[in-house]
């Protein structure tokens, strides 16, 4: 049983202390505000959410959930604290933190000349280095305490949806602690002790940014949806139908397929189809902003890999991989091939490893492709690893070839993998457990 003292008493919060209470821990509910402090003591639920109330009245009359104003009573009463105060978009649409940074505040005081063990953890949605620059730094100061040992600081991102906020928290598609130093967080797991559902302990970073994208995503998916509905319309499909049997594919579409981050995406299909429906949408007058923006950004990856290159400041450039996928040797639409391209264009001298390639097998759009792009490719292919390795002061990685050789030591600090090094910090936080 953990005794938390929960700050925000809003949607989040009070959904969060009435179903921690409930599992059996002992909850005080902190809030400025003190119509609902008087409700939450009346056993009366301050927001309105299906199934609260009840619970609510159920919990407060068991004792174990109540509410005050008094923030040091409640952090003398407590071995920890959650913070779910709102963090709303100001005027330029950033995130404002005005209240989370108070309530950090107040709990800082209120454990100064404090030895007491005790967790804070923030709950409300927050941007990644927000925690880390602003919040870990002002809990020190007001506390006058160093950070880990008694005093620890984490994020435990929520996933709840106004109306079926309960189902939510019973039910989540997982639990996430973020640690700053990839401490303890058995704590903030032992509140969830009764929750069936994958747990993961990682960096506080890493655990900021999936709540951001998650809600993205959804963002995404309901635009995706909508726009693609348009389009049905104007060519007389029905766009409701064309949707219900795209997520009945969960091999590829409703599934991690696709979703990896790593590199630009390639090849005869996806860049040729896109550009054939944003360009009917283009004739329709239909504006498809979402749909518009994938080649786009598409572009932006690649020229993200150039800038790395560049400033690399090396010049002996040794590639492995270059069709758009290992086991095949389709150039068509490569993003490696625009790679190559971009960089023998700008005076690299460029060697290519990918033994799946043979000039004298190309044939059709493939070795049109080819000739119009890198017609001089013969002389840029080499067929041994050593040949590669010998010429290049950087090493670049691009499909999945680069799994099937071993790399020297000697290129540890000049190594380009194009499936990570765009996608994942230097200095990575703790590893997901």
């Amino acid at each position: 049983m953990k005794r938390v003292a929960l700050f925000g008493t809003g949607y989040v919060g009070c959904v969060t202390g009435a179903c921690m209470a409930r599992d059996g821990h002992q909850v005080i509910g902190v809030d400025i505000d003190a119509d609902k402090v008087a409700a939450l003591n009346a056993g009366q639920a301050p927001v309105a959410e299906p199934g609260l109330g009840e619970m609510v009245q159920e919990q407060v009359a068991s004792g174990r959930l109540r509410a005050t104003e008094d923030f040091r009573a409640a952090i003398a009463e407590t071995d920890m604290a959650m913070i779910a105060v709102g963090t709303p978009s100001d005027r330029t649409g950033a995130v404002s933190t005005a209240a989370v940074e108070k309530v950090i505040q107040s709990i800082g005081e209120a454990l100064r000349g404090s030895d007491q063990n005790y967790n804070v953890v923030v709950r409300s949605t927050l941007l990644p280095g927000i925690l880390e620059d602003r919040l870990a730094p002002l809990l020190a100061a007001a506390s006058e305490r160093e950070l880990g040992g008694s005093l620890r600081l984490c994020n435990n991102p929520e996933f709840l949806r106004e109306s079926i906020a309960i189902r939510d928290y019973d039910f989540p598609p997982y639990v996430v602690v973020g640690t700053l130093d990839g401490g303890e967080a058995d704590d903030v797991l032992e509140l969830y002790s009764t929750i069936d559902a994958d747990k993961f302990v990682t960096d506080t970073r890493t655990a900021a940014l999936l709540k951001y994208g998650c809600n993205a995503y959804h963002a995404l998916k309901v635009a995706f949806a909508n726009e693609m509905g348009s389009l049905a319309k104007t060519f007389g499909a029905d766009g409701q139908q064309v949707m219900d049997m795209l997520c009945r594919d969960t091999k590829l579409n409703v599934s991690k397929a696709y979703l990896r981050p790593g590199f630009a995406f390639g090849g005869s299909c996806l860049p040729k189809d896109v550009r054939a429906l944003t360009r009917y949408a283009e004739e329709q007058a239909v504006r498809v902003s979402l749909l518009g923006a994938i080649m786009p950004s598409n572009q932006e990856h690649l020229e993200r890999a150039i800038r790395m290159v560049e400033e690399s400041g090396q010049k002996q450039v040794g590639m492995v991989g270059l069709s758009f996928k290992a086991g095949t040797d389709d150039l068509r639409e490569s993003p490696y091939v625009t790679l190559v391209e971009t960089l023998v264009g700008r005076g690299y001298d460029i060697k290519i490893y990918d033994p799946g390639i043979s000039i004298s097998r190309l044939t059709g759009r493939n070795l049109a492709y080819v000739d119009q792009h890198l017609p001089h490719l013969a002389a840029l292919l080499v067929e041994e690893t050593s040949e590669l390795f010998d010429h290049a002061s950087l090493l670049i990685l691009g499909n999945d070839i680069a799994d099937e050789i071993e790399i020297p030591s000697r290129f540890d600090d000049n190594l380009i993998d194009l499936r990570r090094s765009l996608v994942v910090a230097d200095q990575p936080g703790a590893a997901v457990s």
